[in-house]
């Protein structure tokens, strides 16, 4: 895969505890740094700052593959077989899915695994993997 530099993104939530047990536990994102209204975790490599703030409007959708997609949305790149593994964890977990672990582009190029879902305080996250890592940024035909 790319080397790639870690990004930070911070976002908000509107329960702490609630994001330490999804982020930390269910994920299992190590914390690091906190404060009274904000903790950072270790998501993939990566930092992201959940920061305590009232709710925010609704979530916008895009029509993407017949399916709405949160248009404000983050997450990570996994390897396949680390994907699966999560996508059966938040099953077991009882998570319910925007968009349910499925395959886009089957046998083509770009074939991915994807499936969305909330966090506690409702951001949108959306988890993937590539059958051919390197075709990350490929353009299909």
């Amino acid at each position: 895969m790319l080397d790639l530099a870690p990004f930070h993104l911070a976002f908000p939530v509107t329960d702490l505890a609630a994001a330490r047990a999804f982020y930390g536990e269910l994920l299992g994102c190590a914390e690091g740094r906190s404060a009274a209204d904000w903790v950072d975790f270790d998501f993939y490599g990566h930092q992201i700052v959940t920061h305590l703030a009232p709710p925010e409007t609704a979530a916008v959708t895009n029509v993407v593959d017949g399916k709405n997609v949160p248009v404000r949305h983050f997450g990570v790149v996994l390897d396949w077989r680390d994907w699966q593994a999560l996508a059966e964890r938040l099953r077991a977990a009882g998570v319910t899915f925007v968009i349910e672990p499925g395959i886009r582009f089957a046998g083509e190029v770009g074939e991915q695994a994807t499936m969305f879902f909330l966090d506690p305080s409702g951001n949108a996250l959306e988890f993937k993997a590539f059958r051919d890592p390197a075709q990350l940024f490929a353009k299909g035909a």
